[in-house]
């Protein structure tokens, strides 16, 4: 079930609301345990067991948290016991098709022989997000930086809480642990969360999807045919679905946790509005990166082991990172290409881009969408493809219709620009002042236009999945 989705926002949501409302504060997490559980059970039918895999890693988890505890025993052991636990299931479901697969094709390469085949299996959804979490979660008790759950259903209730649970942000446990204890939902955050969730939805179905069909629509053409400026105008809708895409989730995210009394962290801060690479990453899917600043960039001496060290342990964290999002050779291309980019920009790059702006702009532009064709298409030979009508150097601009741009832009053009309005931080902050000024009224029908314009969408199956949940 996803939040963009007729079933979550006429049964889930409202009856789990109900019953959250009703229930008394003492029942509270409880009742969010068992919503969120159902709500992943919903999409896991066709894989029960990740069910229980979901509940036995809340189980493992809360005993190692107890072992944890200050003064006890043995606690580094029960730290590298629980660490080994969570990243071996990732490891399998995420990682073990892709080592088999290239283990397979050295394999074939050296005997002559193609007996080995391809193995995979179906990645339970949201593990590399809960993954995350629960990591943090351990980490931070043997730090002694906060205290273990009291209970079960607290780190259940943490972990598994839904609108976090499948596509983030990463919450880390010290973020919400007082929530957890005590927390009280006035009408004042209903009312907040209600109009984040309904600018998060919008964002996702009336931009993301819409914008996005661009992308589809060049796919099902094929590389093969486009312009050069059929080919950037591709790279851009790609740009612009994937981020209205994620940041729709994060707003609808951060709206269902004010509803019922949680503060959950900010995940975007208009990333493209950055001048460079650096800064784009301090404003993308900031909770990410915060965790690995936290939990493995500082842990390896961060900056402070001079020069080579710290190129090293980034080098490390962009591996990583491209390894996170995807078990796939492009993805680890990605995180060295964003490496190399991060090491340029600190040898002196980004202080003249921050020093002139407009130039930083103009940088970004073109990296921002070429970054993200690495990421968008897995096979090497079809981003070769691509690339070359992006930068055909033999001067062959035109594909097999030369005038596919002027097509494109008579059904998309429009999206695009607005795609490059809302991306800018001129929307919101004209919004606050709306809902601060005398016409606060007027905010009401803009907000009921936006959701029954989405759900209108949705009924008329003009809908995509979030592409976070791939990752």
């Amino acid at each position: 079930m996803v939040f963009s989705s007729l079933p979550f926002l006429f049964v889930f949501l409202p009856v789990f609301f109900l019953l959250y409302g009703l229930a008394p504060r003492r029942w509270k997490n409880l009742l969010l345990f068992l919503g969120s559980v159902g709500f992943y059970a919903y999409g896991a039918l066709e894989t029960p067991l990740y069910i229980v895999l979901l509940l036995v890693t809340i189980l493992v988890n809360w005993a190692i948290g107890q072992k944890l505890a200050f003064g006890r025993p043995r606690r580094k052991l029960w730290l590298t016991l629980g660490l080994v636990y969570d990243f071996l299931w990732l490891l399998v479901f995420k990682y073990a098709g892709f080592f088999f697969d290239n283990g397979a094709a050295v394999w074939n390469m050296a005997t002559g022989d193609s007996v080995v085949r391809s193995w995979s299996l179906i990645l339970p959804i949201g593990i590399s997000f809960y993954t995350f979490q629960i990591v943090s979660y351990l980490i931070d008790v043997y730090r002694e930086t906060v205290e273990p759950a009291r209970s079960f259903v607290d780190l259940g209730a943490y972990l598994c809480m839904f609108p976090q649970l499948i596509a983030g942000p990463i919450v880390q446990y010290n973020q919400v642990a007082a929530e957890l204890e005590s927390r009280s939902a006035s009408l004042t955050s209903v009312d907040r969360g209600l109009r984040t969730f309904v600018l998060g939805l919008g964002s996702k179905v009336l931009l993301a999807n819409r914008i996005g069909s661009l992308w589809t629509d060049v796919q099902a053409a094929g590389f093969d045919s486009l312009s050069t400026p059929a080919a950037w105008m591709a790279a851009a809708a790609y740009s612009f679905q994937l981020y209205f895409d994620f940041y729709g989730y994060s707003l609808m995210a951060v709206g269902l946790g004010q509803m019922m009394g949680f503060d959950l962290p900010e995940n975007f801060r208009d990333p493209y509005q950055s001048v460079s690479m650096t800064e784009f990453w301090r404003r993308w899917h900031i909770t990410l990166g915060s965790w690995f600043r936290e939990y493995v960039y500082i842990p390896l001496g961060g900056n402070r082991g001079g020069g080579f060290k710290t190129v090293r342990n980034l080098l490390i964290v962009w591996l990583l990172t491209g390894f996170w999002h995807g078990a796939s050779w492009n993805f680890v291309l990605w995180g060295l290409l964003l490496f190399v980019v991060l090491v340029i920009e600190r040898a002196g790059l980004r202080a003249f881009f921050e020093k002139h702006r407009w130039l930083g702009h103009c940088y970004m532009i073109l990296l921002i969408p070429l970054s993200w064709m690495l990421f968008a298409i897995t096979d090497f030979s079809q981003l070769g493809v691509f690339f070359y009508r992006l930068f055909p150097l033999d001067g062959h601009f035109g594909g097999l219709y030369t005038q596919d741009w002027l097509d494109y832009g008579q059904t998309y053009g429009w999206l695009l620009g607005l795609g490059l309005l809302f991306c800018t931080p001129l929307p919101k902050k004209l919004w606050r002042k709306l809902e601060a000024s005398p016409l606060h009224w007027v905010t009401v029908p803009v907000l009921l236009a936006i959701f029954w314009g989405a759900v209108y969408c949705l009924f008329r199956g003009l809908n995509d999945p979030f592409l976070y949940f791939r990752f």
